[in-house]
């Protein structure tokens, strides 16, 4: 049992640590990491010691740590696109792009002399002005920052740090004071929805179990996040492990589980490594086990490492997983809520969704809901990625729109140069292999369950995909159909064939070979697949495919009735020509081409035989005078 109540945990880590001079947090996300900032993290360490530097690591309670500098690492801090960062508190500054040799300066200057390294400041790409820290920041500032508010400044390692920020508070209330009806209605009357994409009232699901007789129930975090450009779990199950664990008890005491599984995927190895060790913390002292709180609520947690099978994110796969079968869906109902794992009642919720629901217990349900939409409240992380300025890590109240977030918080849309440019703006897939495309007359919608879903989209894990007016659309629903035709289980006829035959009519259009024809069998199929699949990954499998076509059908219909590519991306329908107004007869070309396409005398315009071009782009590339096109 846990010898210390939470309050008095608080109270000495504040005192141990309230008149530390400053803390330095070193990102220590999968993202940072490979990028060296372990390395930052020793070199840290060893200036310290070489300028006699009072510093701690590791915050001991009963120690007193006044005057020094306390040095720890974090979980994502969510900038990914300038990492290694460095944060130093309680100054709010923030370091990008941090390697080792700048770990000196950082020491001599921030440290001891209160000076700001102006070099290794963030730079605007808009207004090209330094900005000092997170309140400064665009990107950061404005963000509404809730569920992974802490994962870029606690240290995931330290249990006592957790506690102090109100841990495991709203776990003990539930479990020392609620009834298992009593917790399922505070959590239904709060609207909260499952993060993993479908959009399910949780409060609703958790009562289906609840009330579900049974000797024994089970909890399951699903963190098998398989979608492209995605990490919105990782980063939390990195950053802030506890708060997962939290969300998981609660869940437990609500529907009566006395055991749960952590479902992670093996590609995750930073994730499994925090998550378990939060776990053995937890039932080191007291947290977790037998007679929770000192009442008589026992549970336990496992991990589960999966072996990267997308299909394994469905509820029934997931659960053939951890029972050591095959991971194939399996038909509905009978529910998990109502025979789950082992044939028993079983609740599934992803990790945004239970690292959410400590903070409603803690702020309460006013709070909570007014942020966000009626139908969708709260907040929703999400992963931007692609053609934008600022990619990372993000989150926004639900109700925000894709011009907030791509130009705003993303610093806007940027050209192949890396030049912010937001008339290039194209399309967002959203959702990732399982959502669909969102083009300009999208840019206002709001992104929230109900929203999306009407057109024809949704929220699905959190993906946000930005594409400039370079990205071929085929292109783009060929990357997605692959992978979701690669990661078929194969149990049923529609996704399991269906989705291999879209792939190759997609091939066909790309390669050259479609017709009008080809579209209307390309639709057909995907609207056949997506009704008659077994499980949602073949349901939405053809959902980039049809929101594609819906929106950029004249894209298509440029690749099979007037064949090309507007793009350029599409090699067999790219089309090279020579401008004769720029080529100034330099011969270059003729010379680098591989099968003499390329005729002209010296100082003369040249010519490219179409018949014998193999599109290989060599007299692109030697070009000096920008003179060949390529594409349209």
């Amino acid at each position: 049992m846990y010898n210390k109540t939470l309050e008095s945990i608080k109270e000495s880590y504040s005192s141990a640590t309230g008149n530390i001079k400053k803390r330095i947090v070193v990102c220590a996300g999968t993202g940072c990491i490979a990028n060296g900032s372990r390395g930052v993290y020793d070199e840290l360490v060893k200036v310290m010691n070489e300028l006699g530097v009072e510093s701690v690591v590791d915050i001991a309670m009963e120690d007193c740590h006044d005057g020094k500098v306390h040095l720890s690492e974090s979980g994502c801090q969510g900038f990914c696109q300038v990492g290694p960062l460095v944060t130093v508190l309680p100054d709010d500054i923030l370091y990008v792009h941090v390697k080792k040799e700048s770990a000196r300066d950082i020491i001599e200057k921030t440290i001891l002399n209160n000076e700001i390294v102006e070099e290794l400041l963030y730079t605007n790409p808009v207004d090209k002005q330094h900005y000092k820290g997170h309140h400064e920041i665009p990107f950061y500032k404005l963000q509404t920052r809730n569920v992974i508010a802490q994962c870029g400044v606690i240290d995931p390692g330290d249990l006592n740090e957790y506690i102090a920020k109100d841990g495991y508070k709203s776990a003990r209330d539930v479990i020392t004071n609620l009834t298992e009806e009593e917790t399922c209605q505070y959590i239904l009357d709060s609207g909260l929805r499952g993060r993993g994409g479908g959009g399910f009232l949780t409060g609703r699901k958790w009562m289906f179990a609840q009330k579900k007789a049974a000797d024994k129930k089970y909890i399951i975090c699903n963190g098998d996040e398989g979608d492209p450009g995605a990490f919105m779990d990782r980063s939390l199950l990195e950053g802030n492990p506890h708060s997962v664990l939290e969300g998981m008890m609660i869940a437990a005491r609500a529907i009566g589980a006395d055991e749960g599984y952590i479902y992670v995927r093996v590609e995750y190895p930073l994730a499994v490594q925090r998550v378990r060790r939060a776990i053995r913390d937890a039932e080191e002292n007291g947290i977790l086990g037998n007679n929770v709180f000192g009442t008589d609520f026992s549970f336990k947690i496992n991990v589960m490492e999966g072996a990267g099978a997308f299909v394994c994110g469905e509820e029934t796969a997931l659960i053939a997983s951890i029972e050591g079968q095959r991971g194939m869906p399996k038909p509905k109902p009978p529910f998990p809520a109502d025979k789950g794992l082992f044939g028993k009642p079983t609740i599934i919720n992803n990790v945004e969704t239970l690292s959410t629901i400590p903070l409603i217990f803690l702020q309460g349900n006013e709070a909570y809901t007014k942020v966000g939409t009626e139908s969708s409240p709260g907040t929703k992380t999400f992963a931007l990625t692609g053609h934008v300025a600022n990619t990372g890590l993000i989150e926004v109240p639900f109700g925000s729109t894709v011009r907030d977030i791509v130009f705003n918080i993303g610093g806007g849309v940027i050209d192949n140069d890396g030049n912010v440019d937001n008339s290039q703006f194209k399309a967002v897939q959203i959702g990732g292999p399982s959502g669909g495309c969102l083009t300009e007359e999208h840019l206002d919608v709001p992104l929230d369950f109900d929203s999306l879903t009407s057109i024809g989209a949704m929220v699905g894990s959190g993906g946000l995909v930005v594409m400039n007016k370079s990205t071929c659309i085929v292109q783009i629903a060929r990357f997605f159909m692959n992978f979701t035709q690669n990661e078929s289980c194969g149990k049923c006829v529609p996704c399991r064939e269906g989705t291999s035959q879209m792939l190759r009519l997609l091939d066909d259009i790309i390669e050259g070979n479609g017709s009008l024809e080809t579209l209307d069998l390309l639709e057909k199929t995907a609207k056949t697949v997506k009704s008659a699949s077994l499980c949602g990954l073949g349901k939405s499998a053809p959902s980039p495919v049809l929101s594609t076509l819906k929106y950029f059908r004249e894209e298509y219909e440029k690749h099979v009735v007037k064949g090309y590519c507007p793009t350029g991306q599409c090699k067999a329908l790219t089309v090279y020509s020579i401008d004769p107004e720029l080529c100034k007869g330099c011969t270059l070309c003729k010379r680098a081409c591989p099968v003499d396409a390329i005729t002209g005398d010296v100082r003369q315009p040249h010519i490219i035989d179409p018949e014998k071009c193999i599109k290989c782009g060599a007299c692109v590339a030697t070009c000096k005078f920008n003179a060949i096109n390529g594409g349209a």
